[in-house]
């Protein structure tokens, strides 16, 4: 027998007044994603029919934002021109889900949910017609909580405004997450109203009207409570990115990665990291990026958008960005590795050299102080300190092209377009503007002379 279609509902339309933000609250971010975007890339393994975001404040820059989502062909954004609560927000976007469908309910302002969670509470819906994600915490102020019968069947939820002294000491509280066949929950949000503290159409209303029908009711809890952590406000908004990369750290070291502080690492985005490796301190990866095995980190590094190949070695206070790194290679401390590079394996880039869409062969060096740009360097070349490609005339890019085994001396300029080739020395002080042949030694610079009896300015007295 077919499984009936899974629609997703995402509650986007809130203002959110108390993150005291011009920018929408789904679009602040956690681990450099979207809270938002952690949802709905929640949601996708569950293989939804459709995903209908409903949108309000600052529906024109939310729905911008996801324009170029991969997804986007998944995303229906629904309008909900006036604020006027979860239940009537959710009736925005029935119309265009099919009555024999589930409908998962989910808010944009809860990042965390994990799709394993999501995935049982719709696997529930085959022997139930409502399913609500509920959690026991200490401290339930603020949150829906789950009110139950002398059987402990679930027979309301009821909001902390509109709570009764012992009402309020449930512990048990809504998650903001439910799960319902689209036929009864239609019936259910007409029968709902706004007799409430803040003159809302509740979507939790729901559940005691189909606990008077009569209908099934079940409860699930996530493995961790900070999946259901809703963000209301700046300090939710750290707590959740604090949880967010607690969790990543912990999935890392699991798999046989060593963080030398779980405290001192962001993770953000799809990031792996290989076996046996190591992350020294305050260190940044922002995903996508891939690490191999036994590679080292060292602290205050910045990885983003790389590919980084087994044993090689990051250093201290290196900034890493769009670039690939083969086998063996080293790099840093203090370099910069700009989008467009890659190294080749045993490359070793040192302290204080940049690199930028240039491909560096097996074995070329770059060890101090040089600026490689728009450039190819053979293998076993050998860049000494200050040298600069001098790629940009001002208004075009040009190209460097040095051989295999060539000797660039210190404070070299080589301006482009220029090709030294294979097993040339240029010598230190140089400025090359011409290529320069195969094996031979380029020198451009003034001849060394002496004045005789000269005198070294001196400081006028005042």
């Amino acid at each position: 027998m077919s499984q009936p279609p899974l629609h997703i509902v995402i509650l986007a339309a809130g203002k959110g007044s108390r993150m005291r933000s011009s920018l929408p609250k789904v679009l602040h971010c956690v681990a450099g994603k979207t809270l938002l975007g952690h949802v709905i890339d929640a949601s996708l393994p569950l293989a939804p029919s459709k995903i209908h975001v409903v949108v309000g404040h600052g529906k024109e820059r939310v729905m911008e934002t996801f324009s170029d989502h991969p997804n986007a062909s998944m995303l229906n954004f629904v309008v909900q021109q006036q604020q006027r609560g979860t239940g009537h927000a959710v009736s925005q976007a029935l119309p265009g889900i099919p009555n024999d469908a589930t409908v998962l309910m989910l808010t944009a302002d809860v990042p965390l949910i994990k799709a394993s969670t999501l995935k049982q509470l719709v696997d529930s819906m085959r022997s139930h017609t409502l399913t609500v994600l509920t959690a026991i915490v200490d401290n339930p102020f603020g949150l829906g909580r789950i009110t139950r019968d002398d059987t402990h069947s679930v027979s309301g939820i009821v909001e902390e405004k509109d709570a009764t002294p012992e009402q309020r000491k449930i512990k048990e509280i809504n998650s903001g997450i439910i799960c319902a066949r689209k036929n009864q929950l239609t019936h259910w949000l007409k029968q709902i109203n706004d007799n409430n503290n803040q003159q809302e159409y509740y979507l939790t209303d729901v559940v005691g009207i189909a606990y008077n029908h009569g209908s099934p009711i079940t409860t699930l809890q996530p493995n961790h409570n900070h999946e259901i952590s809703g963000i209301n406000d700046r300090v939710q908004l750290a707590q959740a990115e604090c949880a967010y990369q607690h969790a990543q750290t912990q999935e890392l070291m699991r798999s046989g990665v060593t963080v030398l502080d779980p405290a001192r690492l962001d993770i953000r985005g799809d990031v792996s990291v290989g076996e046996d490796s190591i992350i020294d301190i305050n260190v940044v990866i922002e995903g996508p990026t891939q690490i191999g095995r036994n590679v080292t980190v060292g602290p205050n590094c910045v990885i983003s958008q790389c590919i980084i190949a087994d044993d090689a070695v990051i250093h201290a206070n290196s900034v890493l960005e769009n670039a690939e790194i083969d086998c063996g290679a080293s790099v840093g401390p203090f370099a910069r590795l700009r989008p467009g590079t890659k190294l080749g394996k045993d490359v070793k880039i040192g302290n204080f050299v940049e690199i930028k869409n240039a491909l560096l062969d097996n074995g070329a060096k770059v060890n101090h102080l040089s600026y490689v740009g728009d450039a190819n360097v053979g293998s076993n070349s050998n860049i000494g300190a200050g040298v600069i490609t001098c790629n940009y005339d001002g208004a075009n890019k040009h190209k460097t092209i040095i051989g295999a085994d060539v000797f660039v001396g210190s404070d070299t300029q080589l301006v482009a377009p220029v090709t030294v080739s294979d097993g040339a020395t240029i010598g230190a002080g140089s400025t090359i503007t011409s290529d320069v042949n195969e094996r031979v030694l380029a020198i451009s610079r003034g001849r060394q002379r002496e004045i005789k009896n000269w005198q070294r300015p001196v400081k006028k007295k005042r």
